[in-house]
C-alpha cells in the first residue's frame, strides 16, 4: 500500500509575502497549477464515517481519482494510505486503482451510490527542495472549499502550506517547517503564524457541507501497553495532549469588534490539555531528558498562566458575578460603569490568550515540542546476557500514583493548618494525582482507578468551589469603588462567608484524605 507522509500547516494570510520570499522559497522559481477537486461519497456519508475520502481531480486536461484512507495525525504530521491513478470523469475503477483487495471490493459495492458532497477550487505553487538528507515538496494552496444546499452556496478559504515526504527521514519535515516558520529573517521574533493543521482538506470540507461549527472538544483516553517503555509512554500521552490542545486552539478567537467573546469553553479545554501536558511532564520526568524536561515545563507553563488569566475572568463574569449580585440583594447591584470596567478586563484577558495561541511563538512552539518528542530516544533495558528486556510499565504506573496518593496525605495534613495557601497547595496537589491516574489509567488496576476517582470527585468539587471563591475576592479587590463602594464591600463580606460556611466539611475532608490509603494492586 503506498504511504503519504506529509505535513499540513495553515498560513495567516498577512504572512503569505513573508513566506514567498524565504530564501529556501525564493531561490527557485515554483511550477504552477490550478487544481479542480470533487469528493465523493454515498448519501449517508459511509466513506467519512470510515475516515476515508475518494477524490476526482482535474489539473488541465488530466484526471487523477484518489483513494485516501484514515491513518495517524498529530501536530500536522499525518501518515496514511493513497491511490491515485488517471481516470475518466465520473468513473470509478477502484478494482484497478486500489491494491488492497478487501478495501477495493468494499469501493466497488459502493461505487453506483457516489454522489459530488463538496469541491475545492485553489492554485497549488510547488517547489521540490534537498532539505538535508531528504527530498521534500513544498505546495502553497490558495482557493475555496465550495459546498451548497438549498441556502446557497457556502465557502471556506484555503491558504495551506503542505510538506510531503518524498525520500529521507521524517524528521526533516519538522527541520524544514520550523526553519519556514522562522521567517525570512531566521530570527523567531519575526517568525510566521504558519500553525500545524488538525484537519484536511477534506475534513474542513466535510464539516461545511454538514453545516458543522467548531465545537469544544474534551480529551480522548490514552491507551498505552503494560509493556511500553516508560519514554513510548511518554510520547503517546504528549502526543494526545498536543492533539487536545490543537483541536481547541481554533475556538480560542481574538474579541469580536462588537466585544464578541469566543465560547469560554475552547479555553478551559485548552487548559485542560495544557495541565494533562504539564502532569506527563512530571510523571515521566526521571525518564526524561532533564533540559528537555526543564525547557518544556516553563514553555507550556508560560502558556497556562496567560490562559489561566482568561479562565478567571470567565468564570467570574459568567457565574461569580451574578451570584454575588444575587446574594447582595440591595436593589442596585453594580453600576453600569463597573460592569462595564471588568468586561473589558474580560475582553483583554481574552485577547492576550487567544495572541498566545495563535501568534508566531505558538507556531515554533509547537512544531519544536512534536520534533522533540518524537525524535526521542528509547533505551530498552537488557539482561546480563544482552537481550532485550520488557519494561513493566504497569509496576512503574502503580508505584507512579501511589507516590502521589502520599503526597496528598502530606499536603491534606498541612492544609489543616495553613489556610487559604494550604487550601491551594492540596488543591494543586489533588489536581496532578487525578490527571496523573486517567493518563495512566490503561495500564492501572481498574478497581483502583474507579475507588481513587471517587474518592477525589468530592474533594476536587469543593476545593474547586473555594478557589473560585478565593479568586473571585482577588479579582474584586482592586476594581474602582467610585460609585460601587458599598456594594463591593457587601461582595467581599459574602465571599468570605461562603468560605467560612465550607470549611466544616473541608477539615472533615482533609481527615479523611489524610487517613486514606490504596493499595494499588
Amino acid at each position: 500500500m503506498p504511504i503519504e507522509t506529509e505535513l499540513k500547516l495553515e498560513l495567516h494570510p498577512d504572512d503569505l509575502a513573508r513566506l514567498l520570499s524565504h530564501p529556501l522559497l525564493s531561490a527557485q522559481a515554483p511550477r504552477r497549477d490550478r487544481l479542480l477537486n470533487t469528493y465523493f461519497d454515498t448519501s449517508t456519508l459511509a466513506l467519512h464515517a470510515q475516515r476515508m475520502a475518494v477524490r476526482e481531480r482535474r489539473v488541465g486536461r488530466r484526471r487523477l481519482l484518489t483513494v485516501k484512507t484514515a491513518g495517524m495525525s498529530v501536530g500536522g504530521l499525518s501518515s496514511r494510505g493513497e491511490w491515485e491513478a488517471p481516470c475518466r470523469p465520473g468513473h470509478f475503477d477502484f478494482a484497478s486503482l486500489v491494491d488492497d483487495e478487501a478495501l477495493a471490493q468494499s469501493l466497488v459495492r459502493v461505487a453506483w451510490q457516489l454522489v459530488p458532497v463538496f469541491r475545492t477550487d485553489f492554485t497549488r505553487r510547488h517547489w521540490l527542495l534537498q532539505h538535508g538528507p531528504a527530498r521534500i515538496e513544498v505546495a502553497l494552496d490558495q482557493g475555496f472549499i465550495t459546498t451548497g444546499d438549498a441556502k446557497g452556496l457556502h465557502s471556506l478559504p484555503i491558504l495551506e502550506v503542505e510538506l510531503e515526504l518524498k525520500s529521507g527521514p521524517v524528521d526533516a519535515l519538522l527541520d524544514l517547517a520550523h526553519t519556514l516558520a522562522l521567517g525570512p529573517s531566521g530570527e523567531g521574533a519575526q517568525g510566521l503564524r504558519l500553525l500545524p493543521a488538525q484537519r484536511s482538506k477534506a475534513e474542513r470540507g466535510y464539516a461545511l457541507f454538514v453545516g458543522e461549527r467548531a465545537r469544544p472538544v474534551k480529551a480522548a483516553p490514552v491507551k498505552l501497553d503494560a509493556d511500553m517503555h516508560p519514554v513510548e509512554a511518554f510520547r503517546a500521552v504528549a502526543l494526545s495532549c498536543l492533539a487536545h490542545l490543537q483541536a481547541n486552539e481554533t475556538g480560542v478567537l481574538p474579541p469580536g469588534a462588537d466585544g464578541s467573546l469566543p465560547d469560554p469553553e475552547f479555553v478551559h479545554q485548552c487548559r485542560v490539555a495544557l495541565r494533562r501536558l504539564r502532569t506527563a511532564l512530571r510523571v515521566f520526568r526521571d525518564h526524561l531528558p532533564r533540559r528537555f524536561v526543564a525547557h518544556w515545563a516553563h514553555e507550556w507553563r508560560s502558556v497556562a498562566r496567560v490562559l489561566g488569566g482568561a479562565r478567571d475572568w470567565d468564570v467570574f463574569v459568567t457565574e461569580r458575578l451574578p451570584a454575588l449580585d444575587a446574594a447582595v440583594g440591595d436593589g442596585h447591584g453594580p453600576s453600569p460603569s463597573l460592569l462595564a470596567h471588568v468586561q473589558a478586563l474580560r475582553v483583554e484577558a481574552v485577547r492576550l490568550a487567544a495572541e498566545a495561541l495563535n501568534g508566531p511563538a505558538h507556531a515554533l512552539r509547537l512544531l519544536a515540542f512534536t520534533r522533540a518528542v518524537l525524535a526521542m530516544a528509547v533505551e530498552n533495558p537488557v539482561s546480563a546476557r544482552g537481550e532485550p528486556l520488557a519494561f513493566p510499565l504497569s509496576a512503574w504506573a502503580r508505584a507512579a500514583v501511589r507516590e502521589r496518593h502520599a503526597a496528598a496525605r502530606r499536603a491534606a495534613r498541612v492544609a489543616r493548618r495553613a489556610g487559604p495557601e494550604g487550601r491551594h497547595a492540596l488543591r494543586v496537589v489533588l489536581k496532578k494525582l487525578r490527571y496523573a491516574q486517567t493518563l495512566l489509567a490503561s495500564v492501572l488496576p481498574p478497581k483502583g482507578v474507579a475507588r481513587s476517582t471517587a474518592m477525589l470527585a468530592d474533594a476536587q468539587a469543593l476545593l474547586g468551589h473555594l478557589n473560585d471563591l478565593s479568586t473571585a475576592q482577588a479579582l474584586l479587590a482592586p476594581l474602582p469603588s467610585e460609585h460601587d463602594a458599598a456594594w463591593l464591600q457587601h461582595g467581599q463580606r459574602w465571599l468570605e462567608q461562603e468560605i467560612e460556611s465550607k470549611l466544616p466539611a473541608l477539615v472533615a475532608l482533609e481527615r479523611s484524605l489524610e487517613r486514606h490509603s490504596f493499595r494499588w494492586h
